[in-house]
């Protein structure tokens, strides 16, 4: 089977231009609407480490307090 052989024009390359120019076009608008989607899942997410990182403060703080009580109270009863 013989190869075709086709002959490109000036005006077939530069239809051949346009299309690949608008499809890179849709290419990056997808590209743009994909990051955005990703950075408002991304806040998302930061939004509940930082809330999970409050409450670890918070657990921490309440260890610390009993742990000095404990201490403080064991100390009081040996005076």
């Amino acid at each position: 089977m013989e190869a075709m052989r086709e002959a490109w024009t000036d005006e077939r390359l530069d239809d051949l231009t346009k299309r690949v120019d608008e499809g890179f076009r849709e290419s990056r608008e997808d590209l743009r609407s994909f990051r955005s989607e990703i950075k408002a899942e991304m806040d998302k997410v930061d939004q509940r480490f930082d809330a999970l990182n409050a409450r670890f403060d918070t657990q921490q703080r309440l260890m610390t307090a009993g742990l000095l009580t404990f201490i403080f109270g064991f100390f009081v009863d040996r005076l």
